[in-house]
């Protein structure tokens, strides 16, 4: 890595952190935000879901057990920057394929180390979630701060387009085949497809905007809305064609964005979080028992439960903000969490969440 070499680090209220550059060279723009997980730096770079962002890290050291490509989420990076405490200079782990500095540079990842991360996490909390750019290359700071201000803004933005597969493709069964399930690609993370397959799923991975007519003619056991990035009011035309899926009687199951396109579907609203929910440690109380999981999240946007229409259940609340973290339908087989129950690299919680969709396809 090279020491000497000074990254800027400029928040669109001014305030900014000078800093190490590793990873690649360059300037890049995003929203900027954090992530509270001690492990898992590789699927957090990997997941499509953080297109548009640059994320800070508060685990201190971040690197020290490399990068290997069986621990992806998707085929590349997807964060737009990467910050951290402290960068391990070394890889200490028997899978580790090589170092996570080799690893940014070789996706031309811009990166920045030795900065004050538990006061750039504190700001964000009391600030908000804001946009923010990162260079190696400009340090004047008005310079870097008139072009974080010119950057856009994450509200209204659509970004499901920009991660999502060109091509329908298939991920056969882990043995028998028991269902098809097409999967909507928001920026589907890799282990989710993985659990549908372990269950028996033979998934057929379809973009974006595939009319819902298209994904009915394929004839599906069920169909699966992956997480994905922006905000989901962006999504007028998929919105509708989510809702004719929905309602067409096909078990539907909506994790993240998929969970928040599905609110809006039924007629209810989404909401900008002050700094959204990233990391390991979100507990979550499943109102029909009581019982609390925690969970895997990553998202900047929540639906309002008072928007929900009467056949529409609020199931899962967070126990920090009390925000909606899942809902179902009370007469049609679909419902929905906020959370990752694919959660790799974990927790592993929510994992049964994959049996109720299995479950609701095995009545139909």
């Amino acid at each position: 890595m090279n020491d000497s070499k000074t990254a800027l680090l400029m928040l669109e209220d001014g305030r900014s952190f000078r800093g190490r550059a590793w990873g690649a060279p360059g300037e890049v723009c995003g929203e900027m935000v954090f992530n509270t997980s001690m492990s898992g730096y590789q699927e957090v770079l990997t997941d499509p879901s953080y297109a548009g962002q640059i994320v800070c890290m508060t685990y201190p050291l971040i690197g020290n057990y490399g990068v290997t490509e069986r621990d992806a989420e998707s085929a590349r990076p997807w964060v737009e920057g990467f910050v951290v405490r402290e960068a391990s200079r070394i890889a200490s782990n028997w899978r580790a394929e090589e170092t996570l500095d080799a690893y940014l540079k070789r996706w031309h990842v811009v990166a920045i180390e030795h900065i004050d991360t538990r006061a750039l996490v504190r700001h964000i909390r009391d600030k908000g979630a804001m946009r923010a750019c990162l260079s190696s290359i400009e340090t004047d700071e008005a310079r870097l701060l008139e072009k974080t201000l010119s950057s856009p803004k994450m509200e209204n933005r659509e970004l499901a387009s920009v991660v999502t597969c060109r091509q329908p493709y298939e991920i056969p069964a882990a043995g028998e085949e028991r269902f098809h399930v097409v999967c909507y690609d928001f920026g589907v993370k890799l282990n989710s497809l993985r659990e549908l397959a372990a269950m028996g799923c033979r998934v057929t991975v379809v973009p974006a905007q595939t009319p819902a007519a298209e994904v009915l003619q394929m004839k599906p056991d069920g169909i699966y809305l992956s997480n994905g990035p922006g905000d989901p009011a962006s999504m007028t035309a998929v919105m509708e064609e989510i809702r004719r899926v929905a309602e067409s009687g096909v078990p539907t199951f909506g994790i993240c964005f998929g969970h928040q396109l599905l609110g809006r579907a039924f007629g209810g609203q989404t909401y900008k979080l002050p700094f959204g929910h990233r990391g390991g440690n979100q507990p979550v109380k499943d109102l029909s028992n009581g019982t609390v999981e925690i969970t895997s999240h990553n998202h900047g946007f929540a639906v309002v439960a008072e928007s929900l229409p009467p056949e529409v259940e609020v199931t899962h609340l967070n126990l920090n903000d009390n925000c909606v973290e899942g809902m179902r339908h009370k007469t049609l087989p679909v419902f929905s969490v906020q959370y990752h129950p694919e959660a790799a690299p974990g927790p592993h919680d929510a994992e049964h969440h994959f049996k109720r969709f299995i479950e609701l396809m095995e009545k139909i």
